[in-house]
């Protein structure tokens, strides 16, 4: 696999504009405003003037705190193409760890977007803050506004292949969100690849609302599109009531979703659109039953090709909606080599169910944001995903389950540990267990076991109040079952999966 740096996009943005400088790069679903491919190379150049004139260079970090926009996206690759790091904080599901995120992050720049109440955190920051303002602004005091007033440039750091080009927080997979770094040659090595396995070209225009502060919708709706001079239509969040008509509205050929919004559209009154442009919609994040797979798919007469990727690597596998596989989450990139192997680390046979593993780029290493802000390598060369499955006699990976104990509520990994932590915060408070249990529109939801202090007069709706002061919605668990006891494993070490049994067997 060749080994590209940040060269690799200018090329790319070169490559669309040169071609068709009028095209849509991305579109605001909510009102239209558009970002051409010639506009996305003038404001790149103007990016790399401005970084340039701060004195940013290869590896020094700039932190972006925003939803999803235009601007967003442009400033993603504005720092990208300049050869900075770019790192994306999704601050609604962190807000609670902003102050562990940002000074680990040890930004030399952060750009925020207006409006998210972080003002206070924000003034007492090491590094200069600027809000974003919008990308057409030439006066007031935001990025844009002084980006708008330098020239356009070929500046460029001297960054490699290996250097950190983003460095993104997952949803919770451990107490405190991973802050996973992927270099210039993980981020692009996956963009074509990706394309090719969704079977997206530079007619298509991919609708997508899922945060682009993940990897999954930077992998999939910004890099793919850009490699392939394609148009990405943005939305802010996922709107029930609008997500069709946005689809219509802006022509879409290809749309994204989960699960969740799989559920949540099956579950609601909305009828079988009329959508002669769409060809598929990707599911992704989570696993999506057969039973939902089919049910979406007679209802609103839309295919669904189901995908796999994981925040460390990127897309691992896909398969486009004319020739997708129910059941499955399609065929693996080639380059990654994948295989299934047992606890041993040993090849398992098609058919054979193991863990997920991988490593198609030779000796690379695959790193994580320690909390000093130094950069760890995990693992060299090869990388188990944490994931259990099969490969089936035609190459399709078939998911069956987590390695780990690992809550996916809605596509969202969630962390046990941390509502337990949560939990035991209160002294009336001697033992405590967190488990995800099946739910028909999130996949998972989130339930506590908790046993209180003899005598004291502690309950359930206590428990679930402390919670949510604590947490974030989607973390606090949706019931609290107060118990005498918790089971142990032999080892004396609370058992999650009896938990979670014992709360199929009384809810049935």
């Amino acid at each position: 696999m060749e080994q590209l740096g940040p060269q690799i996009l200018r090329q790319w943005i070169d490559r669309a504009a040169a071609r068709d400088p009028d095209k849509a790069f991305v579109v605001s679903a909510e009102d239209g405003r558009t970002l051409s491919y010639g506009e996305l190379r003038e404001l790149t150049g103007r990016i790399a003037s401005y970084l340039r004139e701060k004195n940013i260079n290869a590896g020094d970090r700039v932190a972006l705190l925003s939803n999803n926009s235009i601007e967003h996206l442009l400033a993603y690759f504005g720092v990208l193409a300049y050869g900075a790091t770019i790192c994306t904080v999704h601050v609604e599901m962190n807000r609670n760890q902003l102050d562990n995120i940002l000074p680990a992050l040890k930004a030399k720049l952060l750009l925020c977007e207006e409006g998210l109440g972080l003002d206070n955190m924000l003034a007492t920051a090491a590094a200069p803050c600027l809000p974003l303002g919008a990308f057409n602004d030439t006066r007031g005091d935001g990025f844009f506004a002084a980006v708008n007033r330098c020239g356009p440039s070929d500046a460029a750091t001297e960054a490699s292949a290996a250097d950190a080009a983003v460095i993104l927080f997952t949803s919770g997979t451990s107490a405190r969100p991973k802050g996973v770094v992927l270099s210039f040659r993980e981020l692009c090595c996956n963009a074509g690849p990706t394309a090719a396995g969704f079977g997206l070209a530079a007619q298509d225009r991919i609708y997508d609302f899922r945060s682009f502060n993940w990897c999954s919708a930077q992998t999939l709706s910004a890099l793919p599109p850009l490699e392939r001079g394609a148009t990405l239509i943005l939305a802010r969040k996922f709107s029930r009531s609008r997500f069709f008509e946005h689809i219509r509205e802006h022509q879409a050929t290809i749309a994204t979703g989960n699960p969740t919004t799989i559920g949540i559209l099956l579950n609601s009154d909305e009828a079988a659109p009329e959508l002669p442009k769409l060809r598929f919609m990707t599911s992704s994040s989570a696993p999506l039953s057969v039973d939902e797979w089919r049910r979406f798919e007679d209802r609103f007469g839309i295919r669904v090709a189901q995908g796999y990727g994981c925040s460390e690597i990127g897309w691992i596998a896909a398969q486009p909606g004319e020739a997708r596989r129910i059941g499955t989450v399609g065929r693996p990139h080639g380059y990654h080599r994948l295989a299934i192997v047992d606890a041993d680390g040993q090849s398992m046979k098609l058919g054979e169910t193991g863990e997920v593993e991988l490593g198609g780029l030779d000796g690379n290493a695959y790193r994580t944001l320690a909390d000093d802000g130094a950069i760890r390598i995990d693992s060299r060369g090869r990388l188990k995903t944490g994931d259990l499955g099969f490969l089936d006699d035609e190459g399709h990976l078939h998911l069956t389950g987590r390695v780990k104990d690992l809550i996916i509520r809605g596509g969202v990994n969630i962390s046990p540990a941390e509502i337990d932590a949560v939990l035991m915060r209160r002294p009336d408070v001697i033992e405590a267990c967190t488990v995800g249990v099946p739910d028909k529109l999130y996949g998972e939801e989130v339930v506590a076991f908790v046993v209180a202090r003899p005598g004291s007069a502690l309950n359930a709706a206590d428990v679930l109040r402390d919670c949510a002061a604590a947490l974030p919605a989607f973390k606090t668990p949706k019931h609290v079952v107060m118990s005498a006891e918790l089971p142990k494993t032999e080892r004396g070490k609370l058992d999650r999966k009896a938990l979670a049994e014992r709360w199929g067997r009384e809810t049935r």
